[in-house]
Order: structure tokens, then C-alpha cells, then sequence
């Protein structure tokens, strides 16, 4: 199943659909018109405002179920953890369907916990596909989440990139910048290795 690159927006975070799943939601409602009928659910790979903003908007759109990691669930109801104020926005006060844990599975997707960028940032693999959603835990180019707003944490983000550095990846679809195709695990190990600088 083709995996399909949603951007648009100010905020400028990605948003895939995958089957008939949404992952993040930072994009107006309008640019996802034609999967409306498609999307049944919603994750959430952070409570970051970028890839939550439209996140009430689209789930009312497509009838959606919204998700997201216990841990970043608070962070949908404060702007201090979602840093909406950045935005020149305020948070939406959502609330979620439902709360995720580590090793659940979302359709084919599996939720793997990749704290660090946020407390409950998660990344989504699909096993046989060899296909990781990483979020902000992770991008293309051998770079990685950035770790000083509230809740991140150096260790914690180290943690996750050695977890995401043991799985086979080919196709890598980070929350920025532009996804690939083959070769993630590449993107993943250097992104690894420079974290370890900055130790």
C-alpha cells in the first residue's frame, strides 16, 4: 500500500496517510479532501503543535479515531506542552480517543515509544513493509529531534535512536523534510552517530 506525502501549510510538518491511517496532523483539513472518505484513524507522533493544529478539524472531517501516546496525551490540552505560543496559536484543548503504549499495533503499524523530542514521541513501523514513521525522533540526513523544550531529554532521545538503529528500514518518513525510499537505516545510523557527539 502506497504511502502518500501530505505538505502543505504553514506550519510545515509532514503528514502521511498510509492506508487508512493518518500520521500527524498539521495540515489544513482541505489538503486531505480526497482521503476524507479513507482515513479512519488518527495518530499523533507527538503533541507538538505542527502536527496537531488541524487535528479536531480533520477527525470531525474523516470521522476519525484520534490517538496518541499516553504520555503526550496532556500536552493536546496545554500550550506550554505543545508549544502553540511559538505558532502564535493557542492549543485546541483536544482530547484523544485514545492513548497508545509501546508495542501496540495500529492496523500494520507498530507503536514503538521514542522519547526524547517529547515524553511520549512515538515512531510507527510497519514490520513487514520495512517502513518507519519517526516523527520528530528522527530525519532524513542523519539528524534527529531537537531535545530543549519541555519535557526533552538528551538521554532519553539517545536512548531512541540506538532502538530505531537496531530495526531493518528501508523507506524512512520523518515528521520534516523530505522522506526516502530506501536506504533508512542509513539516515537512522548517522543520525545515531551524531548524536554521540554530543555526549
Amino acid at each position: 500500500m502506497p504511502v502518500r506525502w501530505i505538505t502543505s501549510g504553514a506550519q510545515a510538518a509532514n503528514s502521511f496517510v498510509y492506508g487508512n491511517i493518518l500520521i500527524d496532523a498539521g495540515v489544513p483539513p482541505m489538503a486531505l479532501e480526497a482521503y476524507k472518505d479513507r482515513i479512519e484513524t488518527i495518530i499523533l507522533t507527538h503533541c507538538h503543535y505542527d502536527h496537531t493544529a488541524y487535528a479536531a478539524e480533520i477527525a470531525r472531517l474523516c470521522n476519525a479515531t484520534l490517538c496518541i501516546h499516553e504520555l503526550d496525551a496532556p500536552g493536546l490540552l496545554e500550550d506550554a506542552r505543545s508549544l502553540a505560543m511559538l505558532f502564535g496559536a493557542r492549543t485546541k484543548g483536544i482530547v484523544p480517543d485514545r492513548t497508545l503504549t509501546n508495542g501496540e499495533m495500529v492496523g500494520s503499524l507498530e507503536v514503538i515509544h521514542t522519547p526524547g523530542h517529547t515524553p511520549g514521541c512515538i515512531s510507527l513501523y510497519d514490520r513487514e513493509k520495512r517502513i518507519l514513521f519517526s516523527g520528530d525522533t528522527v530525519f532524513t540526513g542523519g539528524s534527529f529531534g531537537r531535545y530543549d523544550f519541555p519535557g526533552g531529554d538528551r538521554i532519553a532521545l539517545a536512548a531512541s535512536l540506538e532502538r530505531l538503529a537496531a530495526l531493518p528500514v528501508d523507506a524512512l518518513y520523518p515528521g520534516h523534510g523530505e522522506p526516502v525510499t530506501s536506504g533508512g537505516e542509513r539516515h537512522i545510523a548517522a543520525a545515531r552517530e551524531l548524536m554521540k557527539t554530543y555526549g
